[in-house]
């Protein structure tokens, strides 16, 4: 049998290709493998990279290239928007948060941690569809709010969050709103004035950059009271300190030029792909499209099959490379939190998929995944007591 089908993470493509070559570059002594903090000759050669790739950053989000931060990835970014933001905001008083139950691990146990340090939190659930209403937050904001944590597109199921209107509540009451977009920058048209975001927060290996490179947007009225969470050598305005990964940096740069220049044309194959996917797979008795049905990134979807253990399904899709939640949460057998947070019950969580299509899914590809997932469903529940 050949390697399995990719649904889940694409494949090397020519795209990537030159993503991978720049960082090799990056790597020699002339190509930028110098300190760019140091002033020398390589020092300013690896600086003009790293500013490059900040501009290249910037331009996808629609921001100025002094407004990101780089980081390790979007933990990082999460992290350091919350637990600086928070504290920096607080000073010698203990405030109030709000986020929702079905974000990003790195953002629940950020706000965990600010629990244990006396912060109050407020969990908000979805809807049955995954979607958190502009109402609830302001219902949730308190005089000592400091922070609302809301992601832009979930992990698990791809729903896209109305972040404008989440926005437009905090900012009445001048409440600090910070957006995890690791899901949907590349994926979706993302402009941070236009979402009203004063923090977000995004990721390089999620538009085919490299692992361990990411950025935080800071807006100019939040920069002031935002706290580092590493103290070094002063790096990145004092907000992050440590030497910079050039070629990281710059593949990373590149990564969102060409995730940039390819989103139209890839949000719209992808959708068709991910209709054709759904429409596969739909007319299976028992069968659940997690989160609402049109508001979500392209090519992602989280599909439950009633009736069928879940681990028993994945291990009969040998020929594919799919998952049954978040590889973040890959260590616990535990039912997903976030589909049990829409509502699904411990079973039905249980036996879900979730479908990521990417650059190298073709056609044939979809098809072949709708033969095998309806082969397994069937084979399993023929089997059920």
């Amino acid at each position: 049998m050949g390697l399995p089908i990719y649904l889940d993470h694409a494949a090397t493509t020519p795209v990537e290709g030159r993503v991978a070559a720049l960082m090799s570059e990056c790597l020699t002594a002339a190509g930028g493998h110098g300190n760019p903090s140091s002033e020398h000759l390589y020092g300013r050669a690896a600086r003009a990279r790293v500013e490059q790739a900040r501009a290249q950053a910037a331009a996808l989000i629609g921001c100025r290239p002094a407004d990101l931060v780089w980081t390790s990835g979007a933990t990082e970014s999460n992290n350091l928007a919350i637990l600086g933001g928070v504290r920096g905001a607080a000073g010698a008083r203990r405030g109030h948060v709000v986020t929702a139950r079905s974000e990003h691990k790195s953002v629940l146990d950020a706000c965990g941690a600010l629990e244990r340090e006396g912060f109050r939190i407020s969990y908000l659930l979805p809807d049955p569809q995954g979607l958190i209403d502009a109402e609830a937050v302001r219902a949730a904001l308190r005089e000592d709010t400091l922070l609302v944590s809301i992601m832009h597109a979930n992990n698990e199921t791809g729903v896209l969050q109305d972040i404008a209107a989440i926005a437009a509540v905090c900012h009445e009451r001048d409440v600090c709103l910070h957006v995890d977009a690791a899901q949907s920058v590349g994926k979706v048209p993302v402009d941070v004035a236009a979402l009203g975001a004063d923090l977000l927060g995004f990721t390089a290996h999620k538009l085919y950059g490299p692992k361990g490179i990411g950025a935080l947007y800071v807006s100019g009225a939040r920069r002031a009271t935002l706290q580092p969470l590493l103290h070094g050598g002063g790096q990145e305005r004092g907000l992050r300190a440590g030497t910079l990964p050039v070629h990281q940096i710059a593949g990373f740069g590149l990564a969102c030029e060409l995730a940039g220049a390819m989103l139209p044309s890839e949000g719209r194959r992808l959708s068709e792909l991910g209709e054709r996917l759904w429409r596969g797979l739909a007319d299976l008795d028992g069968t659940l499209l997690n989160g609402h049905r049109t508001r979500r990134v392209p090519g992602v979807l989280n599909v439950s099959f009633a009736g069928v253990e879940g681990e028993s399904l994945l291990a009969g899709l040998t020929e594919l490379a799919v998952s049954s939640g978040s590889a973040c949460n890959s260590d616990t057998d535990e039912p997903s939190y976030v589909l049990r947070a829409l509502g699904r019950d411990a079973q039905l969580a249980q036996s879900s998929l979730r479908f990521s299509l990417g650059r190298s899914t073709q056609v044939q590809d979809i098809d072949i995944a709708v033969s095998a997932v309806r082969r397994e469903v069937h084979r399993l529940r023929a089997a059920a007591p």
